[in-house]
């Protein structure tokens, strides 16, 4: 007698599933970054971790690539065939404060974390802005605003629930499946599409926070002061310094709209009467135009760096820095300082690491970025063909001047637009990117996840 096993197909999910031409496809496909544009041959749009299984099992018995998108902010490449998973259906939080943990569902935001777990006294390690997808932030690693006294946002992950390519569901921890649980803090997703995660939180519902704000001309004064500053503050203290050329567009907030600016972010968790303090120097290192450093609510970061709030193209990318010394600010400004160039770079900016970001976290994990003082980081907005090309020359550029002053390294979130694999594999150390194609060859042989950041598995 002979068993026959039929290919499983993707009927009976609660979410839809759509084809080209299909009445909602563009909809679906679309993410945060309209620099990049999905054309996949069907999208899945999870509507639960029951629908990731079928879509995977199905992926798996027809050896269709599959790609992940939650919110789209980190889309810095196109789709253009396989499948597209899009998970923002699946927004569910829960927080349990007695043990000061938040589960997040795949598609969840950070605000929908900070905001459940703001009545209890607690926050969560967001970055810049909580618009951001939770798991996509956490699964590379994630830079926090408060990573100096708290850490990556993947070093306090508790637990991940995962679907591997062959569509079986694992829960992954200290404990189980670690090498899963290893490859999936900072690993970005490279074994696997995260169903919902399990966070610590941090006891924080207050913090000191908002833009010392200078003229682009005075950038050289401020960034000095600042430099030699950051070698003395402590790590509830945590900083970037940015220059902001704002084009005169209504997305860009005013006094910002039209103008170049030298601006340090600060986000403080001390006592206004400290900040004041600590902050003196940089307040008298230049000519200040505005001053937004103010007693707030955590959930109200979004103040603070002023991220773009609406969809937009973008090109993003950074390098990790060993450190800030006067040659490398004076190559830095060089090429992004002067106030009459037509520099094509929306933001550039350079983040206080350190801390505890310095620190090895408990038990291993795939974040390479612990040997970094500083984060240069820059993203352009290609409105056109002509400014598209502008843009990737001053990023050629910017890689070429600082590398000297780098670690040879970046972070794979702020990494940009995935170039070969010499490229990709610069996102972690020699040793991680290898015991990453290891962990790929056990749980996706056939490389499925391949889209994006990805890590090809080691031959057989």
């Amino acid at each position: 007698m002979t068993t026959t096993h039929s290919t499983p197909d993707l009927t009976g999910l609660r979410g839809p599933v759509l084809r080209p031409g299909d009445p909602g496809y563009a909809d679906e496909v679309i993410g945060f970054n309209l620099a990049a544009r999905h054309t996949p041959d069907v999208v899945v749009g999870a509507a639960g971790p029951a629908d990731i299984v079928t879509a995977l099992r199905w992926a798996s018995a027809t050896g269709t690539p599959v790609a992940v998108q939650a919110t789209g902010h980190g889309a810095n490449f196109s789709v253009p065939d396989g499948l597209l998973i899009t998970t923002h259906r699946m927004t569910e939080v829960s927080v349990d404060p007695s043990a000061r943990t938040g589960t997040v569902a795949a598609g969840a935001k950070w605000r929908h974390l900070l905001h459940a777990a703001a009545p209890h006294g607690l926050a969560a390690l967001c970055g810049s802005s909580t618009d951001v997808g939770v798991v996509g932030f956490t699964l590379g690693g994630g830079l926090p605003a408060m990573g100096r006294p708290c850490g990556f946002a993947s070093d306090l992950v508790r637990s991940f629930d995962v679907v591997t390519p062959d569509g079986v569901p694992h829960t992954a921890d200290a404990e189980h499946d670690t090498d899963l649980f290893w490859a999936l803090r900072g690993g970005k997703g490279n074994v696997g599409v995260v169903t919902s995660l399990t966070t610590e939180l941090i006891p924080v519902d207050r913090v000191l926070g908002g833009g010392i704000y200078c003229a682009g001309e005075d950038a050289e004064p401020l960034l000095r002061t600042w430099a030699q500053w950051t070698k003395t503050v402590p790590p509830q203290m945590c900083t970037g310094f940015t220059l902001l050329r704002m084009p005169p567009l209504p997305f860009i907030p005013e006094p910002l709209r039209g103008g170049f600016f030298a601006r340090v972010a600060v986000v403080f968790d001390g006592t206004p009467e400290d900040a004041d303090e600590l902050l003196a120097p940089l307040r008298t290192a230049a000519p200040v135009l505005f001053d937004t450093v103010e007693d707030m609510p955590y959930t109200e970061l979004d103040r603070i760096y002023e991220d773009p709030r609406d969809p937009l193209p973008a090109r993003e990318s950074c390098l990790l820095l060993r450190d800030l010394s006067p040659e490398a600010i004076t190559a830095f400004l060089g090429l992004a300082g002067p106030a009459d160039r037509d520099f094509p770079i929306l933001m550039v900016e350079i983040r206080h690491m350190g801390g505890a970001m310095s620190r090895p976290v408990r038990g291993e994990d795939a974040v390479c970025a612990r040997d970094a003082e500083f984060l240069l980081e820059w993203v352009g907005v290609p409105a056109d063909p002509d400014l598209a090309v502008a843009i990737e020359s001053a990023t050629a550029a910017l890689h070429t001047t600082m590398a000297p002053y780098g670690t040879g390294h970046t972070m794979v979130n702020l990494h940009g637009a995935p170039g070969d694999e010499n490229d990709r594999s610069r996102a972690w150390s020699p040793d991680t990117y290898d015991r990453l194609r290891r962990t790929k060859r056990s749980h996706d042989p056939a490389n499925l996840l391949r889209y994006g950041h990805a890590v090809p598995p080691v031959a057989a």
